[in-house]
């Protein structure tokens, strides 16, 4: 089986049904998926056993993963509709600022193909444009959302994008608060705070106590994925200190889940990141917060470069949106209009395809750094008599 050629989906499927891993309760099956690396966005092994992965590439074992986490919540919920379409349906029902990022596919007459085509797009961000390492750390660790978005969508009538939204919203703020309880900050540390704490106002959503969000995190997957993630951020520094120990406790509590859940999580990623420093080169940096918001502001700083023309004619057509950000570099926006200025923004980047990584999961983690760094790289657009310092 080969994930990067046309058929892997139909062959993948006659594998599927025999593996192992639809014995397991959701527990087990979560903690399988993350020995693989999914959780942590770094695929170093295959899901299903029965596929064949030595000369996969992290990007086809992340295909393959995703693919075999969508057919075990499908079996296990022993829902009736067939599965390669009740994945495209999904994609469909949560597809409203993500148009460019399907763009085009919803034409393709073979459901096996179209997926195909959907997961690939889902995970793969041309390499010119992100570095690749950093790509499958920011974007592919949020990739577990859409598992969490796909059971809702089989076992609820409410609506599926709502709850996506209101979900990593609601991670966003528990990780803002674990970072935001560290005791010795480091600069990286602090922005990442204000990282957070800026894409909340663009959500619109007011900052609230980590513990009371958590309190209405009830889904089990939901749970464990909020602990892993959460130790994730802790771990930015490569230990976890007294603070944050007090801080991830608590979370747990408030969770209502057991203490050998969460030091479990803390020993798998120890464990995980130290068997694997070599093989990825994104841990091998002396601090993660460091890597992770220096990673960002060059993304965004490349994407706004290579898309000056183009984002340079769109702003120019509202007035708005050039007058807001103009007015961000001299003064904190209010919620009212950070929340025009993303709509705005949104907007534009539907109609700029190389712009949807703001559209995934994580991606929107990324939209102040864009409202940051836009006047400063296109200064001519907010200013014609602006004059650059040497």
């Amino acid at each position: 089986m080969n994930p990067s050629a046309s058929g892997w989906i139909k062959k993948i499927l006659t594998v599927l049904p025999k593996s192992s891993i639809l014995k397991f309760d959701k527990h087990q099956f979560y903690n399988k998926l993350k020995d693989t690396g999914f959780i942590y966005g770094s695929n170093i092994s295959c899901l299903c056993g029965l596929v064949k992965d030595k000369d996969f590439n992290q990007e086809e074992r992340c295909k393959v993963n995703l693919v075999s986490a969508f057919y075990y919540i499908h079996h296990t919920e022993k829902n009736s509709t067939d599965f390669t379409q009740s994945i495209v349906d999904f994609y469909k029902a949560t597809d409203e600022h993500k148009r460019s990022f399907l763009s085009g596919l919803f034409g393709e007459p073979e459901k096996d193909r179209l997926l195909e085509q959907i997961i690939h797009k889902r995970i793969h961000i041309d390499d010119n444009i992100i570095t690749k390492n950093f790509n499958y750390f920011l974007i592919n660790a949020f990739l577990f959302i859409d598992i969490i978005g796909y059971h809702h969508f089989l076992t609820s009538p409410d609506d599926t994008k709502t709850y996506i939204s209101d979900f990593e919203s609601d991670l966003e703020t528990i990780v803002f608060a674990v970072l935001d309880s560290k005791t010795n900050k480091t600069e990286y540390d602090n922005n990442l705070v204000k990282l957070f704490e800026a894409s909340l106002g663009h959500k619109n959503r007011k900052r609230s106590d980590g513990n009371d969000v958590a309190k209405t995190i009830t889904e089990p997957l939901e749970k464990l994925y909020v602990i892993d993630t959460v130790c994730m951020a802790s771990w930015s520094d490569k230990q976890i200190d007294k603070e944050e120990y007090i801080y991830l406790n608590q979370l747990r509590k408030d969770l209502q889940v057991d203490t050998e859940t969460l030091i479990q999580s803390v020993d798998d990623i120890n464990t995980f990141y130290e068997l694997n420093k070599e093989n990825i080169s994104f841990l091998s940096a002396k601090n993660l917060a460091q890597s992770f918001y220096d990673n960002s502001s060059s993304i965004v700083t490349r994407l706004i470069k290579r898309n000056s023309k183009r984002l340079l004619k769109e702003l120019s057509q509202s007035k708005e949106a050039m007058l807001l950000l103009s007015q961000s570099t001299t003064r904190n926006l209010t919620d009212e209009e950070q929340k025009k200025i993303q709509n705005q923004l949104l907007d534009i980047f539907k109609s700029i395809p190389s712009l949807a990584i703001f559209m995934l999961p994580g991606g929107m983690l990324l939209l102040p750094l864009f409202v940051k760094f836009i006047p400063k790289l296109l200064p001519s657009a907010f200013d014609e008599n602006r004059i650059e310092d040497d």
